[in-house]
């Protein structure tokens, strides 16, 4: 389903040329001489648009540091006028939002904990009205894509038009090498719903530590989003929070330095009439195994009606067992990965057994 928001483009209020948009600076704003002298050097590369700098941080824990404080605008203030980089901060409360805009800051983000809550989005938001600034919105904690556009359209119905969307990752139960999985189904999903919404990826809140960085930073770049927003401090060994994630400004612009940029359309003719070809090609596969996956639905009802006629239940655990040991070898055998092969099977199985549930308790009629 798309959604409309009636937002201007990214390049309208932040020209990148032909770059993606790059934020980049400290977790935190420890000290005013950590801030400036790491916006200097980020500065230097040429490669950063906007410094960013945590000025109030909402942490899991109390007791944790929670941000320097509106003492860290006034340093934000003296990097912008030293560098000339635009400044960003993450806001939570109207009294943030108020505060930002006072010292100058020229972007603002709303986080991933916020974002969660709509009582506080709105609360940003009424505080935004009559207000022209860049806002960019996290993705919530968990994977919930409402509530992230729900967020995105509540900020636009305040005026906010130069809206963007970060693509933070999300919290999982299952714990892998990242610290917030990237599912980036759900980027591409917002991407399709709000075709018009500039989307930053964060690699360094997807990481969780810098060597996944460039990793995850390419691919964000090979999904056609717009920017990352990358955590670099001066000496991250020393941060006060998240130092395993930021890098120093000369690690990112070697990283930017690798980073293949693409582009999401050619004007080669000789490409596009390739293209077009082989997506010809994918769309008869496509309907092919859709119309498979009908035949083998109704193969489906047909055993759903021979085990309520003979008083059989649905599942039978044993058989399904042999079905995903006997798929997911062949799956390997075709260079499918494992996850993409489960999530197909589970996915096969459920719609199986719905038909079959549908099938169940129907009475056969009865012969003449």
């Amino acid at each position: 389903m798309k959604h409309t928001l009636d937002i201007v483009p990214l390049k309208s209020w932040i020209d990148t040329g032909d770059k993606p948009l790059i934020i980049a600076g400290p977790c935190s704003a420890e000290t005013e001489e950590q801030l400036v002298s790491t916006a200097h050097l980020l500065a230097n590369t040429g490669k950063v648009n906007v410094l960013r700098a945590g000025i109030w941080k909402p942490r899991t824990r109390p007791g944790e540091f929670e941000g320097i404080g509106s003492v860290g605008l006034a340093w934000l203030r003296r990097a912008k006028e030293e560098t000339g980089l635009r400044t960003a901060t993450e806001v939570a409360t109207a009294k943030h939002v108020e505060e930002a805009l006072a010292a100058g800051v020229d972007v603002l983000w709303i986080g991933a904990r916020s974002t969660a809550n709509p009582f506080t989005v709105q609360e940003i938001a009424d505080a935004l009205k009559g207000v022209d600034v860049p806002v960019l919105i996290k993705n919530p904690v968990n994977p919930d894509l409402s509530l992230w556009i729900g967020a995105l359209e509540r900020v636009n119905r305040a005026g906010i038009k130069k809206l963007g969307a970060i693509h933070r990752g999300f919290s999982s139960f299952e714990k892998t090498a990242f610290r917030n999985e990237p599912m980036w189904d759900l980027a591409i999903q917002l991407k399709s719903a709000c075709p018009e919404l500039p989307i930053i990826n964060d690699p360094s809140h997807i990481c969780g530590n810098r060597e996944l960085i460039p990793y995850i930073a390419q691919k964000a770049m090979d999904m056609d989003l717009q920017g990352l927003i990358i955590e670099s401090h001066i000496d991250p060994s020393v941060a006060w929070t998240d130092a395993k994630q930021q890098v120093t400004p000369a690690a990112l612009s070697d990283l930017l330095d690798n980073l293949a940029v693409r582009h999401p359309e050619s004007n080669n003719p000789a490409f596009e009439d390739k293209l077009a070809e082989l997506r010809k090609q994918i769309d008869k596969l496509d309907d092919a195994i859709l119309q498979q996956i009908g035949e083998r639905m109704k193969i489906a009802e047909k055993i759903g009606e021979y085990k309520r006629d003979n008083n059989v239940t649905i599942l039978q655990v044993n058989r399904w067992d042999e079905i995903v040991q006997k798929r997911l070898q062949l799956a390997k055998a075709l260079s499918l990965s494992d996850d993409f092969a489960s999530k197909y099977l589970e996915l096969l199985h459920n719609e199986s057994i719905r038909k079959q549930n549908e099938v169940m308790n129907i009475k056969p009629v009865a012969e003449a």
